[in-house]
């Protein structure tokens, strides 16, 4: 682990680059430097400067921290074991944890214990235990727990709810969902069992989180299958997981996930009378195509490409400023993982699985919606590979 590489950073480093403020903002570490950090959550905070500061980097990797550093201009620099140093030595409120899905309960326990607010990447957890451990220490800290669920924020998967609770698709009552893409590279963590990987809980989350967010409700049974090619990069996860869920009032939900099959982003309910369907659902960096159809007549909308992390950062940041709960909370978390890790049992026992009850989240309000305006353009990534490499 690397020792700290700055006790103190500039009172005026930021990624905003201005040392003049009208209020507060809330004091960010960012810990995990991999592809979506370097990607979409740095950029991010030029976008969420009302009320959202970068003060500092967190990682084990020497050259991303400081190669970055010197691109964000900061010099709170800290290895993983200086996570609580670096909270109290740079008066951190907040951290942003993007570590592997595997390293989420070290960091998220490190950092409650220092007193600073946690916005989690999803899969919260790799277990329904392991998201429960977290909500517990952050709820004994006194700190607030975020699932950084983007799309709870997102016009485009916004506008789909609103589609539905306005009854223009009559009763919902079919959800299919397919989230896919090539991942080039053999030595990705994404493919690598001990680091959380494989398409479930790496992509699936969205499919799953979804059709909950449509429906309104938990699923009551699951089902699923997976395949395995001879490709070498699947020695340890799945290639592709097909899931199928029930849900109360005879509503289903069918999708597929995959590392190996070509890119798709979309998901369709259908109801009685009509349907909603997203194209590119759940990309963070392009466009998303909204067709409505109702009594076979269809109409199409377009939201343009948008930061969708700045939106949760500022949200979270106001819900610290503001003293108030942030939805989607860590039960949000826990109630997709609790669905996730049914379905891993179903695929290891070859049988559907009924789920107890479940009491424990909510879904995503209209209310919520933020719009930032896009990041120009991917940075130079420093060793990191992106999702399709």
């Amino acid at each position: 682990m690397l020792a700290p590489m700055s006790k103190k950073a500039k009172k005026t480093s930021s990624a905003t680059g201005s040392s003049v403020q009208s209020a507060p903002r809330t004091r960010y570490a960012v810990v995990g430097l991999g592809h979506i950090a370097q990607a979409a959550v740095l950029p991010a905070f030029s976008h969420a400067r009302s009320n959202s500061e970068l003060v500092a980097l967190v990682s084990s990797d020497d050259k991303k921290l400081q190669e970055l550093g010197k691109m964000y201009k900061l010099s709170a620099l800290y290895g993983y074991d200086g996570l609580e140093e670096c909270i109290a030595q740079e008066k951190i409120n907040a951290v942003y944890i993007a570590t592997p899905n595997s390293e989420h309960v070290p960091m998220v326990e490190a950092a409650a214990r220092a007193g600073a607010h946690v916005l989690c990447e999803k899969p919260l957890g790799v277990t329904e235990r392991e998201c429960r451990r977290m909500i517990d220490v952050c709820e004994e800290a006194g700190v607030k727990l975020m699932t950084a669920y983007r799309l709870h924020f997102d016009p485009a998967n916004l506008r789909a709810i609103e589609v539905v609770k306005a009854g223009d698709i009559g009763e919902p009552r079919h959800f299919v969902a397919s989230f896919t893409y090539q991942i080039k590279d053999g030595e990705n963590i994404r493919l690598q069992a001990k680091y959380g990987g494989g398409p479930l809980l790496d992509i699936g989350i969205y499919c799953v989180n979804a059709a909950r967010s449509l429906f309104r409700a938990e699923p009551v049974e699951v089902h699923a299958w997976s395949t395995r090619s001879k490709d070498a990069r699947f020695r340890e996860v799945d290639e592709t997981v097909i899931g199928m869920l029930r849900f109360p009032g005879d509503r289903t939900a069918v999708f597929t996930c995959s590392f190996g099959l070509s890119t798709s982003s979309w998901f369709e309910l259908l109801g009685t009378e009509g349907g909603v369907c997203l194209d590119n659902a759940f990309d963070y960096s392009e466009k998303t195509e909204i067709t409505v159809t109702k009594n076979d007549k269809s109409r199409t909308s377009v939201v343009g490409k948008r930061d969708q992390f700045a939106a949760e950062l500022i949200y979270f940041s106001d819900c610290i400023q503001n003293k108030r709960a942030p939805e989607p909370s860590g039960w949000e978390g826990l109630a997709d993982v609790r669905v996730l890790q049914a379905l891993r049992q179903s695929i290891a026992r070859e049988t559907p699985l009924l789920l107890r009850p479940s009491r424990f989240s909510r879904h995503p309000s209209p209310q919520h919606r933020i719009v930032r305006p896009p990041v120009p353009r991917e940075p130079k990534l420093v060793n990191a590979a992106s999702a399709s490499e």
